[in-house]
């Protein structure tokens, strides 16, 4: 049987941070955005099970326009107290979420799927990095706030990947922190012929 030629790449997100991860570990790939409303974390009692289903469903939403080619679907979010801590809806949720999270360590999830069309083989995966954000004054959040870094993140935080002054990995990955769990990611792709071993 003849070697066939690697799966095209295909991110379902429109996250600069994936993006960018994705374009820093070499690997070519298209952007085609899920465009779906994604389900609030109300229902859910575990934050594993809320990730994989939100980017089970992203990933199906791409797949269904993709002849051939790898689907790259994700969806991070942070745990706290047996509840979602999705995207901040505005500047003073932003403010509640990360006055919450202060001082206090707290779980991020990151769900990701690969799947192949037109076979339609998928491999689905969780992945937990423990963070702890520092609690902040009154004016070190007003200047947090002003930096606009909550907007649609998750926990109202992006994560700087080298010496972050609000944000502490605890354990895990930094990548999976920022939205794509790089390392585990890259031995999946190794499974779908993606990349040599």
């Amino acid at each position: 049987m003849a070697a066939s030629t690697p799966a095209r790449l295909i991110l379902a997100s429109g996250s600069p941070a994936r993006r960018e991860l994705l374009e820093r570990a070499g690997l070519p790939f298209t952007v085609q955005p899920a465009h779906l409303d994604e389900p609030t974390g109300e229902g859910f009692t575990d934050p594993r099970i809320y990730v994989h289903t939100v980017a089970w469903l992203k990933a199906a939403a791409v797949a269904a326009s993709v002849n051939d080619g790898l689907v790259l679907a994700a969806d991070t979010v942070g745990w706290l107290d047996g509840r979602v801590i999705g995207k901040p809806a505005d500047e003073a949720d932003a403010r509640r979420i990360l006055t919450t999270l202060g001082g206090r360590e707290h779980e991020l999830w990151t769900g990701v799927v690969l799947w192949r069309r037109p076979d339609d083989v998928q491999i689905c995966w969780q992945e937990l990095s423990r963070v702890l954000f520092k609690k902040l004054s009154q004016e070190e959040l007003d200047g947090y706030l002003r930096t606009r870094q909550w907007q649609g993140c998750s926990g109202a935080y992006a994560i700087q990947e080298k010496d972050d002054p609000f944000v502490q990995l605890q354990s895990g990955s930094v990548s999976n922190v920022v939205g794509l769990p790089m390392e585990s990611l890259q031995q999946n792709l190794e499974e779908f012929g993606l990349l040599s071993t």
